[in-house]
């Protein structure tokens, strides 16, 4: 059996400045550093929750979103912390999407990053006591 040791998720993007600050600043990610100049490539990682890294890059192949269900899904303990993500993120002007798959709607809300990639904000399965409406 495979034992794996890491994982990374990569995208490009069009502004690595402007993505930076999108993923350190309105999301809260962990900035873990970067690149500059490997093979025409700069870059930025970010630690995700729970492990794992997000790489984000400009180079010479721009960012392609795919379909609505390419997401990157970040979890939180409570319905409260998501909305107050969500709040953050719409007073930033980020688009707020309907998602595809309706158990995303039930438990999260769906963002696009600055290349248009979604990001759900979603509450982890693992909370069982219902919280107060509002």
């Amino acid at each position: 059996m495979t034992r794996w040791v890491g994982s990374r998720v990569a995208r490009p993007v069009r502004d690595l400045t402007r993505a930076r600050a999108f993923y350190s600043d309105l999301l809260g990610l962990t900035d873990r550093g970067g690149f500059d100049d490997h093979d025409g490539y700069d870059g930025a990682f970010f630690e995700l929750p729970g492990g794992g890294e997000l790489e984000l890059t400009v180079g010479p192949t721009g960012p392609a979103p795919t379909t609505d269900e390419d997401l990157l899904v970040l979890y939180v303990s409570s319905r409260r912390e998501r909305d107050d993500i969500a709040t953050r993120l719409a007073t930033a002007g980020v688009p707020e999407v309907r998602a595809a798959n309706p158990y995303w709607t039930r438990h999260g809300r769906t963002f696009l990053d600055p290349d248009g990639f979604r990001i759900v904000v979603a509450v982890t399965r693992s909370v069982t006591t219902p919280e107060p409406p509002g």
